[in-house]
């Protein structure tokens, strides 16, 4: 079978992370694989905010959590230690959602082809109408109208990480010949 096939068929969500940080080089080839996704009219209105730093991972994860309303101490990120999080101007082209969710598929099936676990996770749009997402935007010089379309966890799977495909449906498909 194709690599690229394999990949998608193989690529299922993590929920338990090992803290041990992802080489940069991995990162950035995570990264560089969204910023290829197909966008409407070639627009490119997506952006991809990578978080490494520690504290700031922990400050975004603590909003995500509020937003979902879970208990102190849970961590809606599983643990992993790098969080890529995607934006898309809503002023460049009515189809910025798409656009965003195609960026989102590209990191995580870059991360499965290099052996990184990832998961989607959902409350960017909340954190980024919030104050706490706005300051963010400022602080790195980023201007526009955007909104938060996910975030995806990255790192390397712990065990019991990841569970098996479910069985695929069987009206999963309809053909018109």
């Amino acid at each position: 079978m194709n690599e690229t096939l394999k990949v998608l068929e193989s690529r299922r969500s993590c929920r338990k992370f090992k803290s041990e940080m992802i080489s940069e080089s991995d990162i950035d080839a995570i990264i560089r694989a969204g910023t290829f996704a197909p966008t409407g009219m070639g627009t490119q209105s997506p952006i991809i905010i990578a978080v490494t730093n520690k504290e700031m991972r922990d400050k975004i994860s603590e909003e995500n959590r509020k937003i979902g309303g879970w208990g102190e101490g849970f961590d809606p990120f599983y643990g992993a230690p790098v969080i890529l999080i995607v934006l898309a101007d809503k002023g460049l082209t009515p189809n910025y959602i798409y656009d965003g969710s195609l960026v989102m598929g590209n990191l995580m099936n870059a991360a499965e082809a290099l052996g990184i676990g990832s998961i989607w996770i959902h409350r960017a749009r909340e954190e980024f109408e919030k104050p706490f997402g706005k300051q963010i935007l400022a602080d790195l010089g980023i201007k526009g109208d955007f909104e938060g379309i996910g975030h995806v966890a990255l790192g390397y799977i712990d065990e019991g990480g990841i569970k098996p495909a479910a069985p695929r449906k069987a009206n999963y498909v309809y053909k018109i010949k």
